[in-house]
C-alpha cells in the first residue's frame, strides 16, 4: 500500500479536526454539568479565561529564543507537550481566585443580569 504525502496530510487534518470537536464537546459538557444557569455562566466565564490565558502563553512562547533551551529543537512532541502544559496552566490560573487575571469575574458581572 503506497501512501502519498497528501494522504498523510489529509489524515493529520482529519485527526486535528476530530481532536478539536472532541475538546469542544468536553468543554461544553463541563459547562452543562456545572449546575443552574448562574453556575453555568460562572463556569463558561472561567473556561473563556482559561482559553485566553492558554492562547496568551502559546503566543508568548513564540517570542522566546529557543537555542540552547531545555527542550532543544522544537519538534512535534515538544509542541504537543507544551500545548498540554499551557492548557493546564491556563485552566489552573483561571479557576484559582488568587492567580486569575480577573477576566472571568468581569464577564460574570457583565452577563449576570441576563441569566435567570
Amino acid at each position: 500500500m503506497d501512501f502519498s504525502t497528501a494522504s498523510f496530510d489529509l489524515i493529520k487534518h482529519d485527526l486535528n479536526n476530530a481532536r478539536t470537536v472532541n475538546s469542544d464537546q468536553v468543554l461544553y459538557n463541563r459547562i452543562k454539568e456545572a449546575g443552574d444557569s448562574k453556575a453555568q455562566l460562572q463556569k463558561a466565564a472561567e473556561e473563556f479565561e482559561a482559553i485566553f490565558i492558554t492562547k496568551m502563553l502559546t503566543e508568548m512562547d513564540k517570542t522566546v529564543d529557543k537555542e540552547g533551551g531545555l527542550f532543544g529543537k522544537d519538534g512535534q512532541y515538544v509542541d504537543t507537550f507544551k500545548s498540554i502544559v499551557y492548557q493546564q496552566i491556563g485552566h489552573d490560573m483561571a479557576s484559582n481566585p488568587r492567580s486569575s487575571i480577573g477576566m472571568a469575574q468581569q464577564i460574570y458581572k457583565q452577563m449576570e443580569k441576563y441569566v435567570k
